[in-house]
Order: structure tokens, then C-alpha cells, then sequence
């Protein structure tokens, strides 16, 4: 027979409530103060619903009420300095973190609505109506609620997207030298998300000062959470990875804070992250004013024994009990808490004349509509007074190096010069500088900056972007191959893309991210692509893609100095190669959104990238075409060079693009249709394309090759350009 052992999880699992003996114990300050803030995020609910009712709310309209217990408990007791972060349920969050933070955690039972608390709930309003005085300017809606000042990091839209950024923002508190935690907020449907799992993973290896804080409201819209996991003790899932557990009772606010409590001593005390669960129940149903039981998925019965939980009074029992508050005290904190509702939307409605008895939000707080697109990206005005050398025709000494070793060089020396960037990847800090040695030397010079990841991509680059918006971190984040991109989508796109604009286009997002092309290297469809035409369509990413060492060491400057995210791909064919760089200097930048001349001519203009640039050359050098050579450098839309480009063309009035990768997904599409817009009257013909096949390359040496652009299919593309000149 096999032995057989019983094994226990390697931290604790705890289920806490209150006794009539802590409520005694408790700080009158602290339990009014509850009080005060449990009514105020009520009584903003109830308005939202209203207005959201009168069809005055564009969009959703997540309540909270019925939850509110979880986030004030949780909160109230937290640093101005410590952050939050939620999901697309959290104007509880939000309005907990920003009251605490300009009211405090204590206060009594009179003068609730104090001025600052007021603005924080008139200015919250607004920016869930997407008015131009909302802490997001309107952009953020209901969904996007961030306050910085505050420790609000932002509320969420993607089930879980929040928790690998709040990671991000824990790492950033910890190696700053604070004692300050992050905690995100999520709900029963994310503790089955990916990103959620890997970043649990990823802080207890890392030992995060982060809370992971799941409300269980046991329903995901409206599927019940026994139907979702075999375990509906949910904060079960710490054990698994080795972090210690809270389950408590989200209707009992004073459970909650004990709990939160008892895992902040041991986050602060540097001993990793907790998970605390709390469970509540939204009384409504996922969006709007109606219950649950009107959509037939629970009973009235099940709703109406929830609501005698009500945490609201649940702390008002205590307080009567306690002989703290009298029934008329009570009355005075709800109907204070109306009254600033009452005020709020006074201050941003008014009636409205085309209907009788019907209110209008007041069309002088409407955002400006020029103001669409303006902090898609920033205006690249930190690169102002930078030292800038163009490597073409540069009349400086140069040095042999090879493209690889100018890749570890330049990350080497700006690290040196700013302890701020972090580079961060898998194996970056093994195999003598990775698996090409792009960060070759790295880790022994800074060992505490170079950090070897988990396989966990969603994990990994969301939480370097949580640390790009902490703003006391430059992360570099490497993909080892651009494929991976698709793992961690909903990290790159939704979150690190658009944060800077969604929150209201202020915060600078400074994020590096690395990846090659390694099309002909053997590896197949899920390793090969170009990222180039991907990222040029994603509003909020700048390119860069140089095709020499010196433009590497130029770019890479830029990007590092850039407060936007910024995608800088390499080329394996180019990292062996023989090339140089300016003799002992590393510090230049290239010049911001300017393409590299390669070759003049006067036939046609020839546009590529990366490692095809160099094809370009050999087909011009075979064919005997007299053609601009156009180097792009800068790729994305906010950057490309198109007073080089359109030069070019108003002068040879032909144009070939070029590029190695699978036509589906290319760069060129986007690139052609804006030349023919900016360009037509210069045209002789439609513009032309040299790409890949629409196939993704194959294993088979030869399919690869037949899947793939080089120097013949250039050849070819010249030749199809030459005939539609009228040529031979």
C-alpha cells in the first residue's frame, strides 16, 4: 500500500467575523466615519440610477449598491499614498478611496458633505455623465474613474485587465522604499481569468506589496458563481499559490476592515501578497435600475433576505447599540447624503425647455469636440534640447560592432545613466544576455533591474505597465518573439495603448517594449510575424524599427526618453551582422519622426523597414533602377516622416512599399491608402506593395521561404513598377 499524507497549504486560510466584542472595541471615529461614507456612496448610486433612468446617462450604469460595505471596510483604514485599482463595477471603490483621502477615515455623524467631499462627488458624477469637469474629462464615463492624488489608479472594463497594472503599481511602491500597498479589486468572474491567476503567481514569487480583493457578489451578469468553479470559496484560490487568505463578510464593514487589517500587516511587513474575499450582493441587476428577479436568474426571496444584511444597517444597529447614534443622528447622515446629491446635480443639470418636467445635463459642460483625439499620445516635447545625430553621412568616427552588442550596449549605458529602467522578460537575465544576447552583461551590472519572468505574458507586461503609470519606473519590457503579443492582447491594446487617453490624455505612460522578427529562422507560424501593421492601427503606441546599429543606438535613446509607450522591433538577420556605431558614444538620439535616406534617385520611391531596407538595395543594385531608398525608422502615425516621403514621390511620382511579413496583417496596407490620400495628383500609378504571402510561414524550409519577401520578390516588384512606367 502507498504511504499516504494529508498536505496543508503553505499560508493560512481564514474565515473572519466580528463578535458584539469588536464592534465595542472599535473607534467610535472609525465606525461613523463608515457610516458617513456607506450613505454617501448610497445615496450617488441611487442618483446615477435616477439620471441613468431619465436616459441622462450615456452608457452603462454598474451600481454598487448593496456592496458598498466591501470597499469602505477595505478602505477606509488605507494611506492617501496607497492605491486601488478596480473594475467596471466600482464607483464604490473609487468614491471610498477619494473621500478617505480628502475627508479622512474618521469623523462623526455631522457635517458629512463637507466642501472637498462635495466637489468629489459632483466631480464623479460628471465624469460618469462625460462631462469636461469629470476627473477623466468625460472620457472615462462610468467605467474609467481614476484620481492619482487620490491612490486611484483607475477602474477597469475587462474582467480582471486592472490586476496585472495594479501589480505593476505594487512592484513600483516596493522598490521606490515605501512601506504603501496597491490592492485591485475584482469580482467572482475574474478569479477564472487568466491575467488574474498570472499575476497571482507572478506577485507571490515577487513578493508584491499587493492585496488581491475579490467581491463575490456570486453572480457574473447572470451566472451564478456554483455554475463557474467547482470551489465557490474563492479566495481558495491564494492557497495555490502560496498566498495567506481572508474569506470574510462583505455586509459587515467592520469585518472587512479587520480583515484588511490583518493582511496589510502582513503586506507591509514585506511578506508578499494576500487575497481577501468578501461577500456581498449587488441588489440590482448588472446595468440599470431593475433587480436581478426581473431577468428571471434569482428569486425576490433570495434578494429580500440579502437586503435585511444591508450593510448600511447593519453599522447603524451598531451605533444605535452602542449608544453612538440616535435615530435622529441616523436620519441626519441620509438625508445630509441627499442633499449633496441634490447639489451635485444642480450643479451640472437643468430643465429642460423642449420638455416639460424633464431635466437636461447643461450643454456648457460638454466636452469641446476638438478635444477628441488630443492625448492619444503626447506631443514628444520631453525630446526637446536632446542631442541628435544623424549616423547617414555623419562626419564622426565610427567602430565596428555587431547589431546584437549595440543592443546590449545602448540598454547598458542607460541604465547607468537613469536607475529608473527596469528591464523585464523571459530569461532576459540567463544565457549570457537572453536567447540572442540582446541584454548580454545586463543582469551582473544591475541585477536588481534586470528581472527574469515567469512564462505569463499578461502578467508580465501589464505589470510593466502599471509601473510605466506609477511614473518612478522606465520598464522595458522584451517579447521574445512579437507572436506572444496575442497572449497578452488585452494588456499591450486595451491597457497600456489606451490608458493615457481613456483616463483623460494627461498621464504620461513611459513603456519600452521589445520584440523581434524572426521570419527565416525555422520557427514557424506562431513565432514569425511582423508586429509593424498590428501596432500601427492601435491608437496610443509609437514605433520605431531600425535596420542599422547606429539607428538602433539612436532610437532606442528616444524611446527610453519618450513618455508614451513606445515598440521597438529588431530583426534576427541583422543581429550578427558587421556593422558600427559612433566611436564611444551611446547617448545620441536620433532625430524625432525622421526617415533615413538611403539611396537617391529620381524613377521611384522605394519605402521599407528593419532588415528588408538592405533587400531594397540589392534589387535597386541588380536592376539598375534609379530610385529614393526611403529607411521609415519612425512607423507609427503620429511619427512617420511624411515631409521626406512626400518629397520624395512629388518627385519620381512612383512608389514601391516593401516589407517581409504576411500580407493580411502588414504595415504597407494602411501606409499605401495614406499615400494615395496625401499624394494622388503625383501619382503615375496605384501605389505598389512587395509583402509576404497571406500565409503565416511554415515550418518546411522551403514553404518558409515561399511565404516571405527578400531580394528577388523586390527585384520582382521593381519590375512590375518599371512596366507600369511604360517600361521593359
Amino acid at each position: 500500500m502507498p504511504e499516504r499524507r494529508t498536505l496543508d497549504p503553505a499560508r493560512p486560510w481564514i474565515q473572519l467575523a466580528t463578535t458584539p466584542e469588536d464592534w465595542e472595541a472599535a473607534d467610535p471615529a472609525l465606525l461613523t466615519g463608515m457610516l458617513a461614507q456607506l450613505h454617501l456612496i448610497r445615496a450617488f448610486e441611487e442618483t446615477v440610477l435616477d439620471l441613468a433612468a431619465d436616459g441622462l446617462v450615456h452608457g452603462p450604469a454598474h451600481s454598487s449598491i448593496g456592496q458598498e460595505g466591501g470597499a469602505v471596510g477595505s478602505i477606509i483604514g488605507l494611506r492617501s499614498s496607497d492605491a486601488v485599482n478596480g473594475s467596471h463595477r466600482g464607483h464604490h471603490q473609487f468614491l471610498a478611496k477619494a473621500l478617505t483621502h480628502v475627508a479622512g477615515g474618521r469623523h462623526g455623524l455631522a457635517g458629512v458633505a463637507t466642501p472637498p467631499v462635495q466637489e468629489v462627488l459632483q466631480k464623479t458624477l460628471a465624469e460618469i455623465l462625460g462631462l469636461a469637469q469629470g476627473y477623466c474629462r468625460g472620457r472615462g464615463g462610468s467605467m474609467h474613474l481614476q484620481w492619482f492624488e487620490a491612490g486611484a489608479l483607475g477602474t477597469n472594463a475587462i474582467v480582471g485587465g486592472g490586476v496585472p497594472m495594479g501589480a505593476g503599481n505594487a512592484w513600483a511602491q516596493r522598490h521606490a522604499g515605501t512601506s504603501d500597498l496597491t490592492v485591485s479589486y475584482f469580482g467572482d468572474g475574474a478569479v477564472n481569468i487568466g491575467s488574474v491567476l498570472e499575476t497571482m503567481n507572478l506577485a507571490a514569487a515577487w513578493e508584491l506589496p499587493f492585496a488581491f480583493f475579490i467581491e463575490n457578489n456570486r453572480y457574473a451578469v447572470s451566472t451564478n458563481v456554483d455554475e463557474s468553479t467547482a470551489e465557490p470559496r474563492l479566495s481558495a484560490r491564494g492557497l495555490a499559490f502560496a498566498i495567506p487568505a481572508w474569506r470574510v463578510d462583505g455586509m459587515d464593514p467592520l469585518a472587512v476592515h479587520l480583515a484588511m487589517r490583518e493582511a496589510e500587516a502582513v503586506i507591509r511587513a514585506g511578506d508578499g501578497p494576500a487575497v481577501i474575499e468578501a461577500e456581498v450582493y449587488r441588489y440590482f441587476h448588472q446595468n440599470g435600475p431593475y433587480p436581478g428577479s426581473a431577468f428571471g436568474y434569482r428569486s425576490k426571496d433570495e434578494e429580500a433576505e440579502w437586503r435585511e444584511r444591508d450593510p448600511l444597517l447593519r453599522v447603524a444597529g451598531e451605533l444605535e447599540r452602542l449608544g453612538l447614534a440616535s435615530a435622529d443622528d441616523l436620519a441626519s447622515v441620509r438625508e445630509q447624503a441627499l442633499a449633496a446629491m441634490r447639489a451635485a446635480t444642480g450643479e451640472l443639470l437643468e430643465d429642460d425647455p423642449e420638455r416639460e418636467g424633464k431635466r437636461r445635463i447643461r450643454p456648457d459642460l460638454w466636452p469641446d469636440p476638438e478635444f477628441v483625439d488630443v492625448g492619444v499620445r503626447g506631443d514628444a516635447s520631453e525630446l526637446a534640447g536632446a542631442r541628435t545625430l544623424e549616423p547617414i553621412g555623419a562626419d564622426v568616427p565610427m567602430a565596428p560592432a555587431k547589431f546584437v552588442d549595440a543592443v546590449a550596449s545602448v540598454m547598458g549605458r542607460r541604465m547607468e545613466a537613469d536607475e529608473r529602467i527596469v528591464v523585464m522578460g523571459e530569461d532576459v537575465h540567463r544565457l549570457a544576455g537572453g536567447t540572442n544576447g540582446a541584454t548580454k552583461g545586463l543582469a551582473a551590472r544591475f541585477p536588481d533591474r534586470v528581472l527574469g519572468t515567469p512564462i505569463s505574458e499578461n502578467a508580465f507586461v501589464g505589470l510593466g505597465g502599471g509601473m510605466a503609470l506609477d511614473g518612478r519606473f522606465r520598464p522595458v519590457v522584451e517579447f521574445m518573439y512579437p507572436d506572444f503579443m496575442w497572449v497578452a492582447a488585452d494588456q499591450v491594446f486595451n491597457q497600456i495603448g489606451k490608458a493615457r487617453h481613456m483616463f483623460g490624455g494627461v498621464n504620461p505612460v513611459p513603456l519600452v517594449l521589445r520584440t523581434k522578427v524572426a521570419m527565416g529562422s525555422g520557427y514557424g507560424s506562431q513565432h514569425l510575424m511582423d508586429p509593424a501593421g498590428i501596432f500601427a492601427t492601435s491608437a496610443g503606441w509609437r514605433i520605431v524599427a531600425p535596420s542599422t546599429a547606429a539607428d538602433y543606438v539612436g532610437l532606442m535613446n528616444a524611446a527610453l526618453a519618450l513618455d508614451d509607450p513606445v515598440l521597438v522591433i529588431e530583426h534576427v538577420d541583422l543581429y550578427g551582422l558587421p556593422d558600427e556605431i559612433p566611436e564611444g558614444d551611446l547617448d545620441y538620439q536620433l532625430p524625432f519622426g525622421r526617415a533615413g535616406i538611403r539611396r537617391t534617385g529620381n524613377d521611384a520611391t522605394i519605402i521599407s523597414y528593419l532588415s528588408m531596407v538592405r533587400h531594397c538595395l540589392e534589387a535597386v543594385e541588380q536592376t539598375g533602377f534609379d530610385a529614393d531608398v526611403i529607411d521609415l525608422r519612425w512607423l507609427d502615425r503620429a511619427s512617420i516622416d511624411w515631409e521626406t516621403i512626400e518629397a520624395s514621390v512629388r518627385k519620381t511620382n512612383a512608389v514601391l512599399i516593401v516589407e517581409q511579413g504576411a500580407r493580411g496583417t502588414s504595415y504597407g496596407g494602411w501606409l499605401a491608402d495614406e499615400i494615395q490620400r496625401r499624394c494622388f495628383d503625383w501619382l503615375d500609378q496605384p501605389v505598389q506593395r512587395v509583402t509576404g504571402g497571406e500565409a503565416s510561414p511554415s515550418i518546411s524550409k522551403v514553404l518558409e521561404r515561399a511565404a516571405i519577401a527578400r531580394t528577388e520578390e523586390v527585384v520582382a516588384g521593381i519590375e512590375a513598377l518599371r512596366a507600369g512606367m511604360g517600361g521593359a
